[in-house]
């Protein structure tokens, strides 16, 4: 009887310290993060007993570096861009994960065969491919609406601000693409000193015409207040806007600069044990097809993909949304991630000089 009593105490005791273990994960906010905590968090917290905080960030590698940096690691789980991933990794800032714990695919394909080119890094799991689009507010055009990346930068033809995320990283690209370079060339000319001034020149066309913004909620936004006649964003941002809000909002995919996102643990996460299990399950092939009923980014894995299917509201269908539908990627440009590994701290530089020069 004491045994037994004993037994179910610990049982109970177990039990309670599950349910009080919490991890936090950082994300970017908006639609994004609520897509997560749908279809990853409230799941996994249902399945393990284990609390998922859902913080917000611009851009959660820098507060994940900084922590790393100052000892101070808050945070358990950060989902971050590609490029972020290799660079932090090479930098000793993010724990390596091993492939072998995350699911096979539902027919026992293993999971470092089913998941997308550049779906996995040394220390980071993919979730989703994202394209930075531009869009502009239908009602605002009769039969001549913009088509190509070229009438992005035309303010002759089409009048008004332009809204632009305040980085380097893809509006470099969408420039040079603006100023007629073939997507499969913009990283060889990008890469010269020509190319690069060719591609600030370009900026330079439309600069005294450009609303900045710094978050991914800030682009529909603008569109919506009638501050900017169209606007660089993250295309699932303005799917959301359209679908959900049922603003008069189109994307143009011409010129689309696509990449990847993906959860990453940084060194010294104070649940680390927890946050693989969590990124196990949020990766999983179901998961990941969940998470597409949500916003229109397309998983990182490619069982997934079959089981996407119609959004939340029970009758769009999310596959002709997605940045890999085939028709959205005909003049579409995957994201260099070693070029920007390699080139972001001393293009951002430029970037910050080229913004103060007015």
């Amino acid at each position: 009887m004491k045994r037994t009593l004993i037994l179910g105490t610990a049982l109970a005791m177990t039990a309670t310290a599950a349910m009080a273990e919490q991890i936090t994960v950082m994300s970017w906010g908006g639609t994004y993060s609520q897509s997560q905590v749908e279809a990853y968090q409230k799941p996994f917290t249902a399945e393990t007993g284990i609390g998922v905080l859902s913080l917000d960030s611009d851009n959660p590698a820098i507060p994940l570096k900084a922590q790393v940096e100052a000892g101070n690691v808050t945070t358990d789980v950060a989902d971050i861009e590609y490029a972020d991933a290799i660079r932090l990794c090479d930098e000793g800032l993010l724990e390596r994960i091993d492939p072998a714990i995350l699911p096979a695919a539902p027919d026992g394909t293993p999971a470092t065969e089913d998941f997308l080119p550049q779906g996995l890094s040394d220390c980071a799991v993919g979730s989703i491919v994202f394209s930075t689009i531009y869009a502009y507010d239908r009602s605002r055009y009769g039969d001549n609406p913009p088509k190509t990346i070229a009438d992005f930068f035309d303010t002759e033809k089409f009048p008004g601000k332009r809204g632009l995320k305040k980085a380097p990283k893809a509006l470099l690209e969408m420039a040079l693409m603006g100023d007629g370079v073939p997507a499969d060339q913009v990283y060889e000319v990008l890469a010269t000193p020509e190319g690069l001034d060719r591609a600030f020149a370009k900026l330079d066309t439309i600069k005294t015409d450009v609303v900045w913004w710094e978050s991914g909620a800030q682009a529909p936004q603008l569109l919506a207040d009638g501050e900017v006649v169209m606007t660089t964003a993250y295309n699932g941002r303005i799917f959301n806007a359209a679908v959900s809000e049922g603003r008069p909002f189109e994307i143009v995919w011409d010129g689309q600069v696509y990449e990847y996102n993906l959860f990453s643990i940084p060194k010294g996460a104070p649940h680390k044990d927890a946050a693989l299990k969590f990124i196990s399950f949020a990766t999983s092939t179901q998961r990941l097809a969940d998470q597409a009923k949500w916003i229109s980014y397309g998983p990182a894995r490619k069982s997934s993909a079959p089981l996407v299917g119609l959004y939340q509201d029970g009758k769009t269908d999310m596959a002709p949304n997605m940045p890999t539908n085939p028709d959205n990627m005909k003049k579409a440009l995957g994201s260099s991630y070693d070029f920007w590994a390699d080139h972001e701290a001393e293009l951002s530089e430029r970037f910050s000089a080229w913004l103060a020069a007015g």
